[in-house]
């Protein structure tokens, strides 16, 4: 077992990468508990993994991402409620990111902070959401515009889980993975082209490579700035467009693939900005993009006025213009605030000949 230690003003936190699923069986030295899990989750490894787990300290959880707002908050803060415990009570989750939002934000407002323990089953949350103390909410339309900063006390990271998940939910945890090793450099996006095929079929040791490089590369962002005003602003590359297909989509485009399909983008950008060469261009989306985008992308989520009128309410958004982090040659990012609205017309278009739209 290893063992990442982050710090954080909040309080510091500890991930640890577990080599079996024995370590739901520590988490009854806490007398008072709830426990949170993805009913899909449940329904796959509650005979395994999760059997330990007593029935009257279980709530399930339907997730979706229509879930991810206030109403499914309430329906947590009044579980924990019927409970005797309050400030002694420890909230542990077992899911993917969108119950780490939800029952983030729980931890973080109800009794003003519970012990809150994480366990991500998604490789999405186990290489990316699982550290960086944010908490997300949706508000009617718009994604993640409510949300608070509260890590959780204890992540454990077991790869297990990642064998049940479906194709889809597998390469959308890879999007992410892709976008940090990318950020991570030259050499390792070398290393997870290299890599890949092993990935791609879900190798234990090629996984929790790319996932423990993926949480490093990550926390060399995010420490220093865990309030998001300078650096981890980043970490947003192939999200400001991202975040827009997923909205336009109603969500039938899944978060890491549309970071995917917004790293494209990004990168058409910066070519057309001469920021990087075609070869990097060619690399890149050859190499690692397409081969982690699996949901077919349809011409209606790419109406360029649905995409405008979505960036125009991007929360990272400070003047006139829209925003987008981009690439350079070298490797390195910035956040460029004055994309126009021509720039995204024209890059629509270049991207729908790029996804055979």
């Amino acid at each position: 077992m290893s063992v990442i230690s982050i710090h954080s003003n909040v309080r510091d936190y500890t991930v640890y990468f577990q080599d079996d699923c024995s370590f739901i069986n520590k988490f009854e030295r806490f007398s008072q508990r709830l426990f949170v899990i993805d009913e899909n989750v449940w329904q796959l490894h509650g005979k395994g993994c999760l059997a330990s787990i007593p029935k009257e300290n279980l709530m399930l959880f339907t997730v979706t991402e229509e879930r991810k707002g206030l109403k499914s908050v309430m329906e947590i803060y009044d579980r924990l409620m019927e409970k005797s415990a309050k400030k002694n009570m420890t909230l542990i989750s077992i899911g993917g990111g969108i119950l780490q939002d939800v029952t983030g934000f729980v931890a973080s407002t109800l009794y003003r902070g519970l012990n809150w323990i994480f366990v991500p089953t998604t490789l999405l949350a186990q290489s990316d959401s699982c550290i960086g103390s944010k908490t997300s909410l949706n508000y009617k339309r718009f994604k993640n515009i409510l949300g608070t900063f509260y890590p959780p006390a204890e992540v454990h990271i077991q790869t297990t889980f990642l064998r049940t998940l479906s194709e889809n939910d597998f390469l959308s945890g890879l999007g992410e993975v892709v976008k940090l090793h990318i950020m991570g450099g030259r050499e390792s996006t070398d290393s997870l082209i290299l890599s890949l095929p092993a990935v791609l079929c879900r190798e234990p040791d090629a996984l929790l490579l790319a996932i423990s490089t993926s949480l490093s590369i990550k926390l060399n962002y995010i420490e220093g700035d865990e309030y998001d005003t300078g650096r981890r602003n980043l970490l947003n590359f192939g999200h400001c467009f991202g975040h827009a297909l997923e909205t336009v989509s109603n969500y039938a485009i899944p978060h890491g693939q549309a970071v995917v399909v917004g790293m494209i983008f990004a990168n058409l950008a910066a070519l057309k900005r001469k920021w990087i060469s075609y070869t990097t261009f060619d690399s890149h989306l050859n190499s690692l993009l397409l081969k982690s985008l699996s949901i077919p992308i349809h011409e209606k989520y790419l109406k360029w006025d649905k995409i405008l009128d979505c960036m125009r309410h991007d929360k990272k958004r400070v003047g006139n213009g829209l925003v987008m982090i981009m690439m350079r040659e070298n490797f390195s990012f910035e956040k460029v605030v004055d994309f126009s609205e021509d720039e995204l017309r024209s890059g629509i278009e270049e991207l729908k000949g790029v996804l055979n739209v």
